[in-house]
């Protein structure tokens, strides 16, 4: 007999995922950030507060340039632009490079500086010096303490007190300098337990001194990092200090004295001076021909 209802196959949820950029290229998320919250941009018009969120979320390296966003959000390309332009103006965004140099290699890469957190020109001269002040935020749980205190959950006869953490805390912290991760330090304080055990704190101590483990990782070299950022209208390099808004002076309709040209559009000034000097000190090229071909004209050495 047929089957009169078939059941439907189960359906594969996909969601595509925003696409990366180039290496060196995409979104690049600012330091010092103060934890998300659900009105970061609340200060903002409504499209601006949207394309904001929306790149506050995709991860670094994300491909954030207007044609990629197009495609993914409800705006024309050109709104976009002007969306970005007003992020930058309102300190959430800064284009320009960076130079990530080590030992071993030294290579500028083109950026887009992203903060959840408006900043204003002085803070992103500051970044792009490499010295941005950090805000001062109330204490927090550090990474030893969080998983002190999450010890009962996989084991519930460790549960430790507030005060006990508090004190146990370094030495978590010294595995943690040597390289030991979260899972690690959690299969060591849990594995083998005994059946009975009197006192949580004391056993956790016990173990946390007892299976120390070794160095494992060599220092790194240090990383030097410039940053150089950039006019968003004429992409026009400058310093920090100069580009107030993430514009230049020009382009912010300010009069600096100097004209408005093209960028990368040499300055006329001593150019015709220094090129009538080179034609001076050319040899003419008849003579150029008869010394190739050894010939030596009357006057040339100076006999008749």
């Amino acid at each position: 007999m047929a089957v009169d209802q078939l059941s439907a196959a189960p359906r594969t949820s996909y969601e595509p995922t925003h696409p990366m950029a180039n290496p060196g290229y995409g979104k690049r998320s600012a330091p010092d950030q103060r934890p998300r919250e659900g009105r970061d941009f609340s200060h903002l018009p409504p499209r601006e507060a949207a394309v904001a969120s929306y790149i506050d979320r995709l991860p670094d390296g994300s491909d954030i340039s207007v044609k990629t966003l197009a495609k993914w959000l409800p705006y024309g390309q050109c709104a976009l632009r002007t969306a970005l332009n007003r992020l930058q103006a309102a300190g959430h965004l800064r284009r320009g490079s960076e130079c990530v140099a080590t030992d071993e290699v030294m290579l500028w890469v083109t950026r887009t500086f992203f903060s959840r957190t408006a900043r204003d020109d002085d803070w992103w001269a500051a970044f792009a010096r490499g010295d941005a002040p950090r805000e001062t935020r109330r204490p927090t749980r550090s990474r030893a303490f969080v998983l002190l205190a999450a010890l009962g959950r996989t084991a519930p006869s460790l549960s430790l007190s507030a005060a006990d953490c508090v004190s146990l805390q370094p030495l978590v912290d010294e595995w943690f300098e040597r390289g030991a991760t979260e899972d690690e330090t959690l299969r060591a304080l849990t594995h083998g337990l005994p059946a009975t055990v009197h006192h949580a704190a004391s056993l956790v101590r016990r173990r946390l001194v007892d299976k120390l483990p070794p160095e494992r990782f060599a220092p790194r070299p240090p990383t030097v990092v410039l940053r150089a950022l950039e006019c968003a209208e004429c992409r026009a390099p400058g310093s920090a200090d100069a580009l107030r808004g993430g514009l230049c002076g020009i382009c912010r309709g300010e009069d600096t004295g100097i004209a408005a040209r093209p960028p990368g559009t040499v300055p006329t000034d001593g150019v015709r001076d220094r090129m009538a000097t080179v034609r001076a000190g050319l040899v003419p090229r008849p003579e150029r021909t008869d010394r190739a071909r050894g010939i030596t004209r009357t006057g040339d050495s100076g006999t008749p």
